[in-house]
């Protein structure tokens, strides 16, 4: 729930000079918010929300009041905004940028500013001229009226965690009405309701051409825009990537989709992708085969090229960069690879996507589901309507010998695995995520992916070093025999 100060100051956002006053109140709250991020880090704790939240409870408008960078580029997005906020930031560091950025913190209004008061003076005064931030769309109303940022990227909107988040429109709304007038906005071509974004403001896109794996209709269980918005007819696409995301067009007015400014034409196969960089082509390696890491890809050389960045300086940032461990990690032993991938929870499309990923990728698999969203073990997940929108029965294919569930809401996910279609003899779980290893079948077993929730990380990564653990050990009697 909204502070109540927060939301009357949102009613009346002070304006110029004096946003910029540095009041008594908003002296005592940085210092105490700093106070507070300096007991955190001596009990050997993260800063990542906790100082900024006490700085906005004691000073309501501390976000506009206290210096920002000179150049701010904001991430915002259902997916991919961490690993487009993580690329930018380390290309932008490779070549010589001195950046704050909220990576170690949280994505919020606290979290925002707790990244400012760590990067600020004893008085308020900014130590960067740039600035990276990861927004989460939700909070866009309680940021954009005091932080005014050069940019906004926005990777794409979807359905995700329903409770808070209601429906892609609802939160493009809440973007649309909260993005200030003055930011150069850079939207997904490919998404038809992120590409909508606050219409007057300055922008450009990015987006994919069409791809041999792409459908004329839609396969997925669900698709959020389906009715044009200008005159309510049913939409049509020339082709379509997944849910929505694709090329579309309204057969009875002028609607469709935006033309990307910033266009790759990908082969997975010889990975590497054509982008016309506003008639410019240029040559990238990609970063990884999925097509949302090459979405994600595709975004951070938009806004890396926007700010000047030549080929040469990107290329150079990407050599050093790989996804994030917390969110795809990959080992082989015995001839058997291992894989911890990200499949965020109450999010059907990120899941949906996963899916349909490690099915296109050839070999005998078994898979590990880590979906629950308890930190301790005690708890059930919230509302799970959300597996029915996600496209389990993607999981249903020949070559998947065993599926395994940990966690305590296991049987949720063996209903839905039942629903898809998927035979019980071939479903296992535990309430344990730590057991899962333990019911692998390792019947000629190529590859085993651990797909797991964001609060899962640590216990993907034990679980992965078990199976190799597991691994070593047949190998061992191999040897002995």
């Amino acid at each position: 729930m909204e502070h109540s100060s927060e939301k009357a100051y949102i009613e009346k956002p002070i304006k110029g000079k004096d946003m910029a006053k540095k009041n008594v109140r908003f002296m005592v709250a940085l210092s105490i918010g700093k106070m507070a991020k300096l007991v955190q880090r001596m009990l050997g704790m993260n800063a990542t929300y906790f100082p900024g939240r006490i700085a906005i409870k004691l000073c309501p408008d501390f976000l506009g009041r206290i210096d920002k960078p000179e150049t701010i580029i904001a991430v915002t997005g259902t997916n991919g905004k961490t690993t487009v906020c993580n690329l930018i930031i380390d290309i932008l560091s490779e070549n010589g940028f001195d950046l704050m950025n909220n990576r170690a913190g949280s994505n919020t209004n606290a979290g925002i500013g707790t990244a400012l008061l760590s990067q600020s003076t004893f008085f308020g005064k900014a130590k960067k001229k740039w600035g990276v931030l990861e927004i989460d769309e939700r909070s866009s109303k309680l940021i954009y009226p005091y932080v005014c940022p050069t940019y906004v990227i926005c990777t794409n909107l979807f359905r995700d965690s329903i409770q808070r988040n209601a429906h892609a429109e609802f939160i493009a709304d809440i973007i649309t009405s909260s993005m200030p007038r003055e930011t150069k906005l850079i939207l997904n071509a490919d998404d038809s309701i992120s590409s909508r974004l606050a219409p007057d403001n300055e922008r450009l896109y990015f987006g994919i051409s069409e791809m041999s794996t792409d459908h004329k209709e839609c396969t997925n269980i669900i698709n959020d825009c389906q009715i044009c918005p200008i005159c309510s007819s049913r939409l049509k696409f020339n082709y379509v990537r997944y849910h929505h995301i694709g090329s579309v067009f309204c057969p009875n007015c002028d609607y469709a989709s935006p033309k990307a400014n910033y266009l790759a034409h990908v082969s997975i196969e010889a990975g590497t992708m054509i982008l016309d960089q506003k008639g410019v082509e240029e040559e990238y390696k990609l970063i990884s085969n999925s097509v949302f890491n090459i979405y994600n890809q595709v975004t951070a050389i938009t806004i890396l090229a926007e700010l000047g960045l030549t080929k040469d300086q990107i290329v150079k940032g990407f050599e050093k960069n790989t996804i994030v461990e917390t969110r795809y990690s990959h080992s082989e032993w015995g001839g058997v690879e291992v894989i911890t991938h990200l499949a965020k929870g109450h999010n059907p499309i990120a899941n949906s996507c996963v899916f349909d990923y490690i099915t296109q990728i050839e070999g005998k698999k078994e898979v590990i589901l880590m979906q629950d969203d308890d930190l301790n073990h005690q708890t059930s997940s919230e509302n799970m309507t959300w597996i029915y929108d996600a496209d389990f029965e993607k999981l249903n294919t020949e070559d998947i010998s065993r599926i395994i569930i940990g966690g305590v809401r296991a049987e949720d996910y063996k209903l839905r695995l039942l629903i898809a279609g998927i035979h019980e003899n071939k479903i296992f779980s535990t309430k344990n995520e730590l057991d899962t290893p333990e019911l692998l079948l390792l019947d000629h077993t190529e590859k085993i992916f651990i797909l797991h929730q964001v609060y899962k990380t640590v216990a993907a990564k034990k679980a992965k070093e078990n199976i190799i653990d597991i691994l070593k050990g047949r190998e061992d009697k191999k040897d002995e025999n």
